[in-house]
């Protein structure tokens, strides 16, 4: 965020919508960083209409859109100064869309949006080239906490999972014979299969064999990944950072990093951006078409 304050809203319907919303991001099993963000954006956008004394959804008109684009445009960044990022403006966009879903979906009065921002803007930290990768693969111990790591690796680089995908997974979701990983709950509660194969599958049958049931200790328990405890892994986010220090990697390195990395890879080993979009998991071709433009990355 990029110091957007705790806006007070006035309106009863505003304010009773806001919290719809927030709940319907809750549901729909965004990332958690979604579910923060987003209402808080909402809340500038929809304090900006009652100032515009805009008091109902329905009045919304595409001007009232592109002029707060171009409030954005010129608002000052107040965490750091100078201007918002057009990232953070595409992202106020997206928050305009996402609240316009939640109002159709819930049976009550939307509005439409049409407007594009042009150019290409990405979050994208970072993306590691295949020698990065082999390095955090060779940071890993024979251990069965390294055979757990070589499996975190394998479901978040392998097989481009999100943070909460990855986390949530049990062991009935690892479909061996017929080489996919099912994801019960993606984004927006959408599932979808992942393929599985090459050394990305051989490191997840290790795991199982060797690495799990030590873990576990004969303690019941569905989770795939576990912790030192036997139990389900609530991050990864910390171990990661060990094997990037181990791996001596000096770039941002989370979970992330990894389905991005192999989004990027795929690409450039010529898989086409459909094929790429049902792999992530994405909704729209959209979100899909921002790694084209990191094809000078070197892999």
């Amino acid at each position: 965020m990029q110091g957007t304050p705790y806006y007070k809203l006035q309106n009863p319907l505003y304010i009773r919508l806001q919290a719809g919303f927030s709940e319907w991001l809750r549901i729909l099993n965004f990332e958690p960083t979604s579910q923060r963000d987003m209402p808080k954006m909402l809340a500038e956008f929809l304090e900006y209409l009652e100032n515009q004394n805009c008091t109902h959804p329905h009045e919304i008109q595409e001007a009232h859109l592109k002029n707060y684009l171009s409030y954005l445009h010129e608002r000052p960044n107040r965490k750091w100064g100078g201007g918002l990022s057009k990232n953070y403006i595409r992202k106020q966009l997206q928050v305009m869309k996402k609240f316009s879903s939640y109002l159709t979906e819930s049976g009550q009065e939307s509005f439409a949006v049409k407007i594009r921002i042009k150019g290409k803007g990405t979050n994208i930290k970072s993306i590691l080239n295949t020698q990065e990768i082999t390095q955090l693969y060779q940071a890993t111990k024979d251990d069965p906490l390294g055979q757990r790591d070589k499996a975190m690796l394998a479901l978040y680089y392998g097989c481009g999972l999100r943070k909460n995908e990855g986390l949530s997974l049990d062991v009935s979701d690892i479909l061996m014979e017929k080489e996919l990983v099912y994801i019960r709950k993606g984004k927006g509660h959408k599932a979808r299969y992942v393929p599985l194969s090459g050394q990305h599958k051989t490191d997840l049958e290790s795991y199982l064999t060797y690495g799990r049931p030590y873990l576990t200790a004969q303690k019941k328990e569905e989770a795939l990944l576990l912790n030192v405890n036997g139990s389900r892994l609530k991050t990864a986010y910390e171990r990661i950072q060990k094997l990037k220090v181990i791996a001596g990697i000096k770039k941002p390195v989370g979970l992330h990093t990894l389905r991005h990395s192999i989004a990027s890879h795929l690409l450039h080993s010529g898989m086409k951006l459909e094929q790429i979009q049902r792999f992530l998991g994405h909704s729209s071709m959209e979100s899909t078409q921002i790694y084209t433009h990191l094809k000078h990355e070197q892999v």
